[in-house]
């Protein structure tokens, strides 16, 4: 008896910790929202991935944050998302995107965390709506316009998606750090499985709206007037951020699975704000 009570005690607690998901209109087109409810005053926190990834990115914060709201979105044509009506969307679109979906929730305050495409995002809309943010964490963003070299690149790097493993394989290694792919050979295949769901057409094209397109952040991170704190990885390729507290850890571009632990002091860092 006593076992089943502690079995049926456990499920509950799973149950509570599964998020519900949603999709919410956007003027990009249908994003799946995925939230997990908590009954607290706190602010909530929301999660926004970088490119080929998907919300489960996050799952192993969503899970460890127990006193707030958490939620998790799939960015454009990744994961659930996949009915993007808009065609031209840009970054600032996505910015305008993450502020319809705070809208929708109807909440007014948020403590933001992003990876890389989910930093350059946040950072474009507290620097639009600053009221709405209580602070945000940005990690591997890469906020310099690209360069020309970049540019043909990226150009080479997509004459080769005709050979998908080997272009994933190529990805997986300019992303993760090199020590970090030493010491956690598996580390690629969190990024196989949400890369595999895109289309050739549809890499080219989140590679130039999000990277090849994005025009330089700079500016928005000297005039940010929300608390931010930054984290980029040893081995990564986006410099420092100017002005913002960046912490450096092990690892590439990849942080928030590279170093979990780390990136998991930078959360609670951020949250403990006077007042919170």
């Amino acid at each position: 008896m006593k076992t089943l009570l502690i079995l049926f005690a456990t499920l509950i607690i799973s149950m509570k910790s599964e998020a519900q998901t949603q999709f919410i209109n956007t003027k990009i087109g249908k994003i799946a929202v995925h939230t997990i409810e908590r009954k607290s005053d706190n602010l909530p926190i929301i999660f926004l991935h970088g490119v080929y990834f998907d919300h489960h990115l996050w799952d192993k914060q969503m899970n460890e944050i127990e006193d707030r709201m958490v939620i998790a979105l799939d960015m454009p044509l990744h994961g659930k998302s996949r009915e993007i009506t808009k065609t031209d969307w840009s970054l600032a679109d996505c910015a305008d995107m993450l502020i319809e979906i705070l809208d929708s929730l109807k909440i007014s305050k948020v403590f933001a965390i992003g990876h890389s495409w989910g930093s350059m995002t946040i950072l474009r809309a507290a620097s639009k709506h600053p009221e709405r943010f209580e602070g945000i964490g940005l990690c591997n963003m890469p906020f310099h316009a690209a360069s020309k070299k970049q540019k043909a690149t990226f150009g080479l790097q997509h004459s080769m998606l005709i050979f998908r493993n080997f272009y994933t394989k190529q990805a997986a290694k300019a992303l993760f750090g090199k020590t970090s792919l030493e010491v956690n050979p598996s580390l690629p295949n969190l990024l196989s499985r949400p890369m595999n769901t895109l289309t050739n057409k549809e890499i080219r094209q989140i590679d130039k709206k999000v990277i090849l397109d994005a025009e330089d952040a700079t500016s928005l991170i000297q005039n940010l007037q929300v608390k931010a704190i930054a984290l980029k990885g040893k081995e990564d390729y986006v410099p420092t951020p100017p002005k913002i507290e960046t912490v450096i850890v092990d690892g590439g571009h990849i942080s928030p699975l590279e170093e979990p632990l780390k990136f998991q002091v930078l959360i609670q860092t951020l949250i403990d704000t006077k007042g919170e």
